[in-house]
């Protein structure tokens, strides 16, 4: 038997498990390797925390995923890669060996970008950890009436959070929004950027456009040289690769992920596959958005079949622009496609009913796919 590990339950394996699940790999021994039996879908944990979903609506039943498609399932984290050797270390101390590994671990939020932040930040990275943490913060904000959340970073999650937290703070808490020298949604619409802050600034949202430099209890450090005031401190800025990665032996891009080709193949490992926010895609770059992971699941799925048939493997085109939906917390959403935008309820609906689709169609005896995975 091949032996095939899948490590990371990103958007793209979960599309490869559903794959799996419907008709299995024959000859092959797969194994998902993942530190948690769900994964949060990241579109729907700020509806989460705003109290707009419960917390079963944004999660993915891995476990039951890969039970379905006979997969073995290995609860551990990705430690170090020999590629060479073909072995994968876990985090628990075991070596996994492969024919062929399949990296969807997505990245991490940098722990020592910032001064302080090590030591004092909530970082919403993982998901997991972040919306375990988050009932605590609601707590420290009942007991301390005016407590000041800061968010830092002006990307979709920040904009979302700031947002989230401020609809289920309401009168408790204070929120600003750190969006950095860049401002708010660097790479969006002008037009979506101004109907941001106005919504933003429509529910008493402060957003401030400079960088965060130092965190210390209770006050934040500015690079322009203003103190903020800062109870709570929340990291939402954007990923770097995972530290083993740097080690992996594997042919990295300029900012330090994954270098893979138009098969989703590592350049230089082509028994090693890589989607989602561990890599890039150096023959055709694109955003880091969760859209392409999706749309990258039927093709890897495919390149997976192909490789243990022995067949050719075909590319994936990313698309020129992705759809993206930002949540305002309030039933309300934006949109951007390219250079075009939209904000409304009508826009809201839509983005919960693509995410609630996505998320549904994991479950066990849901046929079809999702809206946002066409």
């Amino acid at each position: 038997m091949k032996q095939l590990v899948l490590a990371g339950g990103g958007h793209a394996h979960v599309r490869v498990l559903a794959a799996l699940a419907a008709r299995p790999l024959p000859g092959v021994e797969v194994t998902l390797v993942t530190p948690q039996p769900t994964q949060w879908y990241s579109g729907m944990v700020p509806g989460v925390i705003a109290g707009r979903y419960a917390p079963e609506d944004a999660q993915i039943d891995l476990a039951a995923l890969a039970h379905r498609a006979g997969v073995r399932l290995v609860l551990d984290a990705v430690a170090a890669l020999r590629p060479e050797a073909r072995q994968l270390r876990l985090a628990g101390g075991n070596d996994l060996a492969y024919d062929a590994l399949s990296l969807d671990t997505g990245g991490e939020l940098a722990r020592d970008l910032i001064d302080g932040a090590r030591e004092h930040a909530l970082f919403v990275r993982p998901l997991h950890s972040f919306v375990q943490l988050w009932p605590r913060l609601q707590s420290l904000a009942a007991r301390q009436p005016g407590l000041q959340v800061v968010v830092i970073g002006g990307g979709a999650a920040g904009f979302e959070l700031a947002l989230a937290m401020r609809r289920a703070l309401v009168a408790q808490a204070r929120v600003t929004l750190v969006a950095g020298n860049a401002g708010l949604l660097p790479g969006f619409p002008r037009g979506l950027r101004h109907r941001a802050l106005a919504a933003l600034k429509s529910r008493a949202v402060t957003v401030i456009a400079d960088d965060a430099v130092e965190i210390k209890p209770g006050q934040l450090r500015l690079s322009g040289g203003s103190r903020l005031p800062c109870d709570a401190p929340v990291l939402a800025l954007g990923v770097q690769p995972p530290a083993w990665v740097a080690d992996s032996g594997l042919r990295l891009a300029s900012d330090g992920f994954i270098a893979t080709g138009a098969t989703l193949q590592s350049v230089s490992h082509p028994e090693v596959f890589a989607v989602g926010d561990v890599s890039r895609r150096i023959d055709a770059p694109h955003p880091r958005s969760g859209v392409y992971a999706v749309r990258a699941g039927p093709v890897l799925t495919a390149n997976l079949r192909a490789w243990a048939a022995g067949q050719a493997l075909q590319p994936y085109r990313p698309q020129r622009f992705a759809l993206a939906l930002l949540s305002c917390a309030d039933g309300t959403a934006l949109a951007s496609w390219g250079p075009l935008f939209a904000h409304g309820a009508w826009v809201g609906r839509w983005k919960d009913r693509i995410d609630r689709a996505f998320v549904e169609s994991f479950r066990e005896g849901v046929q079809g796919t999702s809206l946002l995975a066409r």
